[in-house]
C-alpha cells in the first residue's frame, strides 16, 4: 500500500493491484471499511484488465481524518489518486456506504469517470419520496437515530460498536451483523469472505471511530452535489433481500439518476450481491461506458 500525501497535509492509504498502465477501477468501500482488497474481487478486476485501486476514506485505517467532510469531498481525493497513478480516466464502483462516494465522482469528475456502479448503495437522507429507514434492520435504526441525535450521541454509540468489532473473527461476523443480515447474506458470510470482512472491520477501526463517525454525519446531510446533474453512465445494483440498505434505495436511485441502468435483483442481499456478481458488475461497467476510439 501507499501513503499518498495530499496538498492539504493529509495522507491517504491507497492499495493498487493488477496490470500497470491499465485503466483504474477506483473502489469506494462501505461503512465502516478501509482499503483492503478481497482476493477474488482483485482477481476479477485483473481478469477484466483493470488496475484495482482502493483507498481508506479519511479517518479510517491509516488515512488522516477530515472532520466535517461531505460525501462530495471524496472527488478531490480520488482526483489526487488518479494524478498519482498518471491516469486521466477511470471507472468507479462503490458498495453500501461507498455508493454515494462513487456517485460523487460521477458528478464532480465527469470528464474523468467513464462509468460508475453503485452496489447496495444508500440513497440521500431526507429525499422527499424515499423513506430512508423503512425496512432497515434494528441496528441501522439505532445508528441513524444516534447520528440525528447529535455528535455526542453518535460518538458514544460508535465507540460501543467499535469495541465489539475490535477483536472480531470471521466466525463472529454474521452474528455481529444481527438484524442487518437476511438469510442470503448469512450464507455469504462464511469462510474466506467472512474472514476478510472481519479483518477489514478491525483495520478500519484500528485508529478509532472517526472515519465511521464522519461517514454517518455525511450521510445525514446534503451530499454536496446534484444527483440529477450526473450524465456519466451509472449502473445501480440492489438486492431485494437487503436489510442494511433496503430495495427502495436502489429503486429510488434508478428513478432519479438520468443516466442510470437498473440491476434490481429480488433474490440478492446486501453482501451476497457483490460476492455473487462482482465479475458481472465490472463487466456491466465496461459495457455501459461510452465507446472510445475509431
Amino acid at each position: 500500500s501507499v501513503a499518498l500525501g495530499l496538498s492539504d497535509g493529509r495522507s491517504l492509504d491507497v492499495d493498487i493491484s493488477g496490470p500497470d498502465g491499465e485503466t483504474p477501477l477506483v473502489v469506494h468501500h462501505g461503512t465502516p471499511g478501509e482499503r483492503s482488497q478481497s482476493p477474488p474481487f482483485a482477481a476479477a478486476a485483473a481478469a477484466k484488465g483493470f488496475r484495482y485501486v482502493s483507498y481508506s476514506r479519511p479517518g479510517y485505517g491509516g488515512s488522516s481524518r477530515q472532520p466535517g467532510r461531505a460525501v462530495a469531498d471524496c472527488a478531490a481525493d480520488t482526483a489526487a489518486i488518479l494524478a498519482h497513478l498518471g491516469a486521466d480516466r477511470c471507472y468507479t464502483v462503490g458498495a453500501s456506504g461507498g455508493g454515494p462516494h462513487a456517485l460523487a465522482c460521477a458528478a464532480l469528475l465527469a470528464d474523468r469517470v467513464l462509468a460508475c456502479a453503485t452496489v447496495a448503495g444508500v440513497g440521500p437522507f431526507g429525499a422527499q419520496d424515499l423513506d430512508f429507514l423503512e425496512g432497515m434492520g434494528r441496528e441501522n435504526h439505532e445508528e441513524f437515530g444516534a447520528s440525528l441525535a447529535g455528535p455526542a450521541e453518535l460518538q458514544a454509540y460508535l465507540e460501543r460498536e467499535a469495541a465489539s468489532l475490535a477483536e472480531i473473527t470471521g466466525e463472529q461476523v454474521a452474528v455481529a451483523f444481527g438484524d442487518l443480515v437476511s438469510a442470503v447474506d448469512v450464507a455469504a458470510l462464511t469462510g474466506d469472505f467472512a474472514a476478510f470482512v472481519a479483518a477489514s472491520f478491525r483495520q478500519a477501526l484500528a485508529n478509532g471511530i472517526w472515519g465511521w463517525f464522519d461517514d454517518d454525519l455525511a450521510f445525514t446531510r446534503s451530499w454536496g452535489f446534484d444527483l440529477a446533474s450526473i450524465n456519466v453512465p451509472v449502473v445501480v445494483w440492489q438486492g431485494g433481500q437487503d436489510r442494511m440498505v433496503p430495495f427502495a434505495h436502489g429503486q429510488w436511485l434508478a428513478a432519479h439518476l438520468p443516466s442510470a441502468r437498473a440491476m434490481l435483483l429480488p433474490e440478492e442481499g446486501h453482501l451476497s450481491i457483490a460476492v455473487d456478481k462482482f465479475g458481472e458488475i465490472i463487466g456491466e461497467l465496461v459495457a455501459s461506458a461510452p465507446k472510445v476510439g475509431p
